[in-house]
Formats: structure tokens, sequence, C-alpha cells
């Protein structure tokens, strides 16, 4: 598979709208600390940040941390990390909007536990994962999901939504077959 090129992406998907998946985690608390993983170009940091939320934001790109920072006016707290290393703070939201999935899957139970633990009582994890249909599953470096993981991934937390999607279009590597689980939960 080839490497995205992240400032053309980006520049494609400027003035794109928040992803409909924070704004319904959002919608399920008060504003608190969150950590948005795999923050891309900011807009979900930013819409974050206007609705009274601290926010930090963080990405293994160095694009998406310039980004983040210009978008935002430096109010959001930024970390350049690997997410299959990273060790979060204390947090009410975890947001992870297709990133969890590059982190590879002889790391993701070990990151995965790192993200739950990070989530305060009754915080709310606000994830897409990759389904085992989408274009990509063949990728051994990358983790998919089949519906059954994804609710065993959620032992313990209070499901609030799990929806599966399939849909072609467009992504940072040119055009797939996305197949998604939104999962918002409380733990």
């Amino acid at each position: 598979m080839t490497e995205a090129d992240w400032p053309a992406y980006y520049r494609r998907v400027a003035g794109r709208a928040v992803r409909s998946l924070v704004v319904r985690a959002a919608a399920t608390t008060s504003p608190g600390f969150a950590v948005d993983l795999g923050c891309g170009d900011g807009t979900e940091t930013a819409w974050l940040l206007e609705q009274g939320w601290q926010v930090l934001a963080v990405d293994r790109e160095e694009e998406a941390i310039r980004r983040v920072t210009q978008r935002t006016g430096g109010r959001a707290a930024v970390q350049r990390a690997d997410l299959a290393d990273f060790r979060p703070p204390a947090t009410d939201l975890v947001l992870a909007c297709a990133a969890l999935p590059f982190i590879p899957p002889a790391r993701f139970d070990a990151a995965w536990a790192r993200l739950r633990a990070a989530v305060r009582p009754g915080g709310i994890l606000a994830v897409e994962l990759f389904g085992d249909r989408d274009s990509w599953a063949m990728d051994p470096g990358m983790t998919f999901h089949r519906r059954a993981d994804v609710e065993g991934l959620m032992t313990g937390a209070e499901i609030l939504l799990l929806e599966e999607r399939e849909v072609d279009g467009p992504s940072g590597r040119g055009p797939k077959h996305w197949h998604r689980f939104e999962v918002i939960a409380r733990t």
C-alpha cells in the first residue's frame, strides 16, 4: 500500500464539516478534557475547543501537528506520537476518528488497554474502527475487526452507539471501500 500524501489530502478536505461522531459523543457529557487521537487537520479539535473542552491533539504526522496548532491558534495542547506507543493522560473523552486501525495488530491490544484505562469513570470513548470488509483489510500492518470483536472491546462499558457502515469514497491514499464501526461508549 502506498503512503498517504497528507498535505494533498488536507487540501482536498479543507473546509469539511466536523464528523458527526464527535458531535454525538460530546452531546452525551459535559465539556471537560478530551484527547483527539489522529487529530489530522484539526477540525474536530477546533470544534471541541469551541464547545468549551480542553483538548490534547495527538498525531504522528508533523503536518497534522502544524495544521492543528495553526487552526486552533495554539489553544490546543499538541503532541506528536505514534498511537501504538502513546500513553494518554486521564481524560473525560477519547476521540479517535479513523486513527486506531493504523496501529499494527500485534500492538493493538496494549494500546487499547492504555486508552481504556485513561478514560475517567463516566467518561466517553468515541472511536471509529475498520471492519474486515474494508478494502485495506489485507494490509498486515493495520488492525481490522468484526462486529463481535468491537463488542468485545467495549466489555464493561455502556455502549451508547454502535453503527456499522459501508461506503465507497476517498481516502488519503485514493478511492477505497470503507467498512467502519462507529462506537460511543461510557466507561
